[in-house]
């Protein structure tokens, strides 16, 4: 998304013009600070301080870190964020982009399904979602919960352009977002297919691996399945073990 999708950069942050990213699923928060460290945004070093209490590198989304563009918290909310966005950009005719990352849990909340409606009814084209579909509800199967598929066929009734990728795979996302159409004529959807923790065979699509706890050999065990033994110099203690 930031290196080939959104005009976001270290120097645009406060351009009306730039584009904006909304994580609604604010648990995935560490990735995004990763990203802003690789585009300059955040210090690398400043990472150390996700959870201390010195710094807003929190858990969730914190407005105090540059790029952030709100809090999340309680889900469901973002989507209607987004759309005031949308809405306010749209009014003064410019061109941004607006994402929102949604987790497929979150779509139990009936705020989306609203949010989703009004944009629909309002013509939102300029709002884009993407819906993070790894099948899993914090640490339960969406489908044992409240299912639902078919989930595509949900978004075209709410009045969205619906596409569906393989969200581990960075180059079928790459060429689904090329792929999207520039000028649409309704809100757009991507569902991108995942799986939780994806390469690492240990806790791959594993309940009991959500927010979790790892001991330092976990952690061992985990680094040499990222990484080759001649790739990496990573130890574990160099990472937060809580």
């Amino acid at each position: 998304l930031y290196s080939n999708f959104l005009n976001v950069n270290k120097n645009n942050l406060n351009d009306p013009n730039r584009d904006y990213l909304f994580l609604s699923k604010g648990h995935d928060v560490p990735a995004l600070y990763g990203t802003f460290a690789e585009l300059g945004i955040v210090e690398r070093e400043r990472l150390k301080n996700h959870l201390k209490t010195n710094d807003f590198i929190y858990w969730h989304p914190n407005v105090n870190i540059p790029g952030i563009e709100f809090h999340s918290g309680s889900l469901g909310h973002l989507l209607s964020v987004a759309m005031g966005v949308a809405v306010d950009c749209k009014m003064k005719k410019q061109f941004n982009k607006i994402v929102v990352i949604l987790g497929d849990g979150e779509l139990n909340e009936g705020s989306i399904w609203e949010g989703l409606l009004v944009a629909s009814s309002l013509k939102l084209n300029n709002l884009l979602v993407i819906v993070d579909r790894n099948e899993f509800q914090a640490n339960l199967r969406t489908e044992e919960l409240i299912p639902l598929e078919p989930i595509t066929n949900k978004f075209e009734a709410f009045g969205w352009q619906p596409y569906k990728c393989n969200g581990n795979d960075f180059n079928d996302l790459e060429k689904t977002f090329e792929s999207l159409p520039r000028q649409p004529e309704k809100p757009v959807a991507v569902i991108a297919s995942t799986v939780r923790g994806k390469g690492l065979p240990s806790i791959e699509a594993r309940a009991d691996r959500w927010f979790c706890n790892f001991t330092h050999n976990e952690v061992e065990l985990l680094l040499k399945e990222l990484y080759s033994k001649e790739k990496t110099e990573l130890k574990s203690e160099t990472l937060i073990v809580r």
